[in-house]
């Protein structure tokens, strides 16, 4: 059984056809890459799979857990939906971090309100909260900011803030890690940091999507390769059949633009 299966899958806003009914699945443990020219529907599709978008139609099954399904869920409350996002982790392009508290703070505070929240924690709170900042000081260690967990996100580079971000995002265990081209506000000097970091996570045995336009990147560490057009999934397949013999006329005009 594939760990995430999505089924026809399609958005609007108000007459606009971003998605077209898209249909693909992922193993545990593999790397999707999702490529494709702005406005391909790339970064709405991950805020459908993360419940910041609810999709006009389609499904979304994590471990045969049916998360979404246009059939069933006419409207979701926002308990729903919080619960459902725990299953993806995102990292956003921009970083999104708080910037009223350090690097440790960023990375425990969703699990700390969380905790709060369940009775089961009542009365011991502190050992809780022990727990989750030794995690939070393991994953800051792990992205390589051990030095930084008490530096402020304004004392941070970009590259910094993104690692940030991805330990954040790690925090929380979610089935599935997804990166909305998390290279795009960074300059070249400090792409090459945070790529290593999610290179490292593939080990790591993480299932992860990836929205990129670092084409090498794609190519070496992606397991499948989806590349979109126009809210419809042009072609996909193993990085190696995508990358070099790709079948569709759109995707080679697309692979050409990156080599003139």
């Amino acid at each position: 059984m594939s760990m995430l299966q999505v089924n026809n899958i399609k958005k609007n806003f108000g007459s606009v056809e971003v998605l077209k009914g898209l249909d693909f699945s992922l193993e545990k443990g593999e790397v999707l890459a999702i490529i494709g020219s702005s406005g391909s529907g790339k970064t709405t599709l991950l805020r459908c799979l993360n419940f910041l978008e609810i999709p006009d139609e389609g499904q979304i099954i994590v471990n045969g857990d049916v998360l979404f399904d246009s059939a069933i869920h006419n409207t979701l409350s926002d308990d729903e939906v919080r619960r459902k996002r725990l299953h993806f982790g995102l990292v956003f392009q921009s970083f999104n971090l708080f910037p009223q508290y350090t690097a440790l703070g960023n990375v425990k505070l969703a699990r700390e309100i969380i905790a709060a929240e369940d009775p089961a924690n009542k009365g011991h709170m502190k050992e809780v909260k022990k727990a989750i900042e030794d995690q939070a000081m393991g994953l800051l260690e792990r992205v390589g900011l051990k030095d930084k967990m008490n530096f402020y996100p304004h004392q941070l580079s970009g590259g910094q803030q993104q690692r940030v971000a991805i330990a954040r995002a790690l925090a929380m265990n979610p089935d599935i890690l997804c990166f909305d081209e998390p290279t795009s506000a960074l300059d070249p000097e400090l792409t090459g940091e945070v790529l290593k970091v999610i290179r490292s996570l593939k080990s790591a045995d993480s299932t992860m999507i990836v929205v990129t336009h670092e084409m090498e990147f794609a190519r070496s560490v992606a397991d499948k390769v989806l590349f979109m057009a126009d809210g419809i999934i042009e072609e996909t397949g193993t990085a190696e059949q995508v990358f070099t013999n790709p079948q569709s006329d759109r995707t080679r005009a697309f692979f050409s633009s990156f080599t003139r």
